[in-house]
């Protein structure tokens, strides 16, 4: 394990990183899966012993609520390694056979080499994990940026790593910004692959930078997400969820709802529930276990999104509730933090920039529709296509909405349960390449096709 801090000589600390990453890969590559899936299997175990200090630091860096973290971030990037280190037991490969020519055909995977792997600040041990945990599963050795901005737990996990068993050089931390070490890791000849969570502008900016090298990428992007829901929705079910999907960790979910299409004939009905379950949020202290939103990640991203809110009114939007027309109470220590009330906006056009930019906070917009072919054109009307939610109780209607939005996820009835087995990424400006059991595995390694003439 190595730990680098690019300053001023940030390509000095990428070289580095890449010749003890080069150095590891032929032993760590030689290990069976049985002997990496142990190491990992390790990890795991270690981070879940120390979950609570690993909560408490995710919540302080943050800004999430510790309860968030708790029950989700650190049990989540416990359960990447166990679940990785399990599946790389379990692929196969392909083998046909050609009698009339007396040949055999059959694959043989192997691993890339070195792996660039970039995370953002919103789920920083979460998803710093998600990619950490099937590239070494492959046989890999990792370069990973964790943000600048989120990198503490990015700092404690590696303490963990040589008690866990992995080798020097495995997996190398490097602590910069993205304008520094991000960009010498994408641009680093010998770094195969890139696989990267964050902004469809810096995924821009990665392919861009990589393209010189035909490297493998994985762009996991932003996102404008659709909650479309049907007049014979189970209301009880949908707006406590439809809550969670616009607000959990403050908004700053790549996955969180930010556009809600509500039926004609339930919308008033909607409307009035929804905001009355949206006051029952509590922001506060993320320390306080009772408290739903905790703190926005800066004080340039709190008045970013508050400028929506700006343009909005502007646009002869409604605000039913939050920022701008209502007050937020916090604890004398909070005062000056970046908090902020979820906000509801309603009679907004589909073509405002609450409804097509990914603001990346607690906002949500929510509009009317009449009919089932136009929501599906409203709701594709963006340039995103990550991730949506459908709410009905029509299982055909399900079916066939599901399959024409342009999404590369689809929730019916529910929000934010994922199989690791199934491919995650998105369409359109959301992204490129797909990770999971398998994806993640196609893409960590190198597929050869070998054929031997037997007669």
């Amino acid at each position: 394990m190595t730990i680098s801090h690019p300053c001023s000589k940030h390509y000095d600390s990428i070289e580095a990183a890449v010749k003890a990453a080069q150095n590891a890969f032929p032993g760590w590559s030689a290990k069976t899966p049985q002997e990496r899936s142990k190491i990992m299997s390790k990890l795991a175990d270690l981070i879940e012993e120390s979950l609570e200090s690993f909560a408490e630091a995710e919540s302080k860096d943050q800004g999430k609520t510790i309860t968030f973290a708790r029950m989700v971030d650190v049990p989540r990037a416990v359960y990447n390694f166990r679940f990785f280190s399990s599946s790389i037991l379990h692929q196969t490969t392909e083998c046909t056979q050609m009698d009339h020519m007396g040949c055999m055909h059959y694959t043989e995977r192997t691993p890339v080499g070195i792996a660039g792997l970039i995370s953002p600040w919103n789920l920083p041990l979460y998803l710093l994990t998600w990619k950490i945990a099937p590239a070494v599963a492959c046989g890999n050795t990792v370069i990973a940026k964790p943000s600048e901005m989120t990198s503490v737990t990015a700092w404690m996990m590696c303490k963990l790593l040589n008690k866990a068993g992995f080798p020097p050089g495995v997996v190398n931390i490097v602590l910069g910004s993205g304008l520094k070490a991000g960009d010498a890791l994408v641009s680093h000849p010998e770094v195969s692959l890139i696989s990267f969570t964050g902004s469809t502008l810096t995924g821009q900016h990665i392919i861009e930078r990589s393209a010189p090298y035909c490297k493998k990428l994985s762009l996991e992007l932003g996102g404008k997400n659709p909650a479309i829901i049907f007049e014979d929705a189970n209301l009880d079910e949908c707006i406590s969820a439809t809550v969670r999907s616009s607000f959990a960790n403050q908004g700053e979910i790549c996955l969180c709802t930010s556009r809600i299409f509500v039926q004609r004939s339930i919308y008033k009905d909607f409307l009035r529930r929804f905001v009355e379950a949206v006051k029952k949020w509590k922001i506060g202290d993320p320390s306080d276990p009772t408290v739903d939103l905790g703190a926005l990640i800066s004080k340039e991203h709190l008045a970013k999104v508050k400028n929506y809110i700006k343009k909005a009114e502007s646009e002869g939007a409604k605000i039913l509730y939050g920022e701008g027309i209502d007050s937020l109470a916090l604890p004398p220590r909070n005062q000056n933090g970046y908090f902020m009330l979820p906000t509801v906006i309603a009679e907004i056009a589909d073509d405002s920039c609450c409804m097509q930019d990914e603001i990346f906070g607690p906002i949500t917009c929510i509009t009317e529709f009449g009919t089932e072919e136009e929501v599906i054109r409203r709701a594709n009307g963006v340039k995103y296509g990550l991730a949506a939610t459908v709410w009905s109780s029509d299982v055909g209607r399900v079916h066939r909405v599901a399959k024409r939005l342009k999404s590369g996820l689809v929730w019916t009835n529910c929000w934010l349960i994922r199989d690791l087995n199934l491919p995650f990424g998105g369409m359109k400006a959301s992204g490129i390449g797909r990770e999971g059991a398998k994806d993640s595995y196609e893409f960590f390694t190198e597929v050869k096709t070998i054929t031997i003439k037997h007669t």
